[in-house]
């Protein structure tokens, strides 16, 4: 049995044994790359990325999290949902799932696709691709709203879990062209950004799509399981010259805070959570941080404005789910919060990391570079609740520690001094002082005019 057909046994186990005990509950799950990439994993480190285990560092995370900056990483994605949609009806569909405009939606063409629930919270959001007249591939950490809906409507299509059978590794960074350019033997300057073509990686049919996590000049390649390994290897080889690094997953989520990114599951909840439509990828368990929600659950939901995801001409006239939700929120005029970044103060900062070398009672740890899973803190003004703060995160390109911010409008000047509440309530609480700036963190480098290089 290759490589594919192994990533589809392990991960049809996944799926059946997910109620299970943890140690009857599957079987371990890795990256159809694991062994290229276990040849440079000297630690032996994993983590688990939805349901799959990557290393967590090839060298280490501060080398790691400014590869992006200074030259490229090559990346591992291949956790993602991977959904196919396919029939007369799929652009239909899913042009009603989402809020974006697809009325102009051509043949290899990206779109970043937020998908609501009838209360316009935010169930979903992923990167949609154009691959034919009647195929399209949604990548996400969950796709499992998408193929409820579609199940519960009716629509002239279907679709196809294809996850097992694909790998996306990412290639951001300044040096990403010119390393995939070498490695491809063909210009690659054509595609511009939120597009992607076929091309061929060490003899292989593959896609390459131009995306923007990090905020810098980047790629993905989407490509076959059985042939993963032969690629990340070839990719890192032809790397080398230009400088790049593998990136483990520790690092991985530092460029999204930087890019000012919220994150599905980390930086919020999604409202599918409540519904069959539920992403089973996700662990389960009570977010950490200083926030109390008074409302329950759905204090962790975001409406898509509050993630800088919203309309900038009013709520559209074209029918999709959730709009009614988002016409009654702008005619009740309810207070409006938007998305900014937060520096946080150095010496407050220290103080935290240094506690356990000191007196008194101790607060609660701060993961470097930043914590695992999703962690909400409360953010005040003169002691009063303004906004809730979430992936904390030390950036050695900013030599900073920063955060994204949801936040009232009102307090959203860039400037404005706010106090983050650190520690879980019950635990040793510190204020931590931090200061309003806007989002990107630094310049948005996604959209470079790559005839220019």
């Amino acid at each position: 049995m290759g490589t594919a057909g192994i990533q589809r046994t392990t991960y049809d186990a996944v799926q059946r044994s997910k109620g299970a005990p943890f140690v009857t509950r599957r079987p371990a799950y890795f990256s159809p790359a694991a062994a290229a990439q276990d040849e440079s994993n000297a630690r032996g480190g994993f983590g688990e990325f939805a349901q799959t285990l990557l290393p967590l560092e090839y060298t280490d995370w501060t080398e790691e999290s400014a590869a992006h900056v200074h030259a490229c990483y090559i990346g591992d994605w291949s956790s993602l949902h991977k959904v196919v949609v396919r029939g007369p009806q799929a652009l239909d569909f899913l042009a009603w799932l989402g809020m974006r405009d697809l009325s102009r939606f051509e043949h290899g063409r990206i779109k970043h696709h937020v998908q609501l629930d009838g209360h316009g919270w935010v169930a979903s959001e992923g990167i949609l691709c154009r691959l034919s007249e009647e195929e399209f591939l949604y990548t996400a950490g969950s796709g499992d709203w998408l193929m409820w809906q579609l199940g519960e409507g009716g629509w002239d299509a279907e679709f196809e879990d294809v996850s097992p059978e694909r790998f996306i590794f990412g290639v951001q960074g300044p040096a990403s062209l010119a390393t995939l350019e070498k490695l491809t033997g063909e210009s690659l300057r054509d595609i511009g950004f939120s597009r992607s073509r076929m091309s061929r990686l060490a003899g292989v049919p593959v896609r390459l799509l131009r995306t923007g996590i990090s905020g810098e000049l980047g790629y993905e390649i989407h490509g076959p399981a059985e042939q993963a390994n032969e690629i990340w290897s070839a990719t890192v080889e032809t790397g080398r010259q230009f400088g790049i690094s593998q990136l483990g997953l520790r690092s991985q989520p530092v460029q999204h805070i930087e890019a000012g990114i919220a994150t599905n599951g980390l930086d919020y909840l999604p409202a599918s959570i409540l519904t069959p439509g539920a992403p089973t990828q996700f662990r389960t368990g009570r977010p950490g941080g200083s926030y109390v929600p008074e409302n329950g659950i759905t204090d962790y939901f975001r409406k898509p404005a509050e993630l800088g995801w919203g309309f900038r001409k009013g709520v559209p006239g074209r029918d999709f789910l959730g709009r009614d939700a988002l016409v009654a929120d702008a005619a009740g005029g309810e207070p409006r919060r938007i998305l900014v970044g937060l520096h946080w103060n150095t010496a407050d900062v220290v103080g935290i990391l240094a506690a356990s070398l000191g007196e008194g009672d101790l607060p609660d740890p701060m993961e470097l570079p930043r914590g695992r899973g999703p962690v909400f803190d409360q953010v005040l003004v003169d002691g009063l609740p303004v906004g809730v703060s979430t992936g904390r995160t030390v950036s050695v390109n900013l030599r900073s520690t920063i955060s994204l911010c949801v936040i009232d409008e009102s307090r959203a000047a860039p400037g404005t001094d706010v106090v983050v509440v650190w520690g879980r309530p019950g635990t040793a609480q510190r204020e931590v002082r931090a200061t309003v700036t806007a989002l990107p963190f630094k310049p948005d480098r996604r959209r470079t005019d790559t005839s220019a290089l």
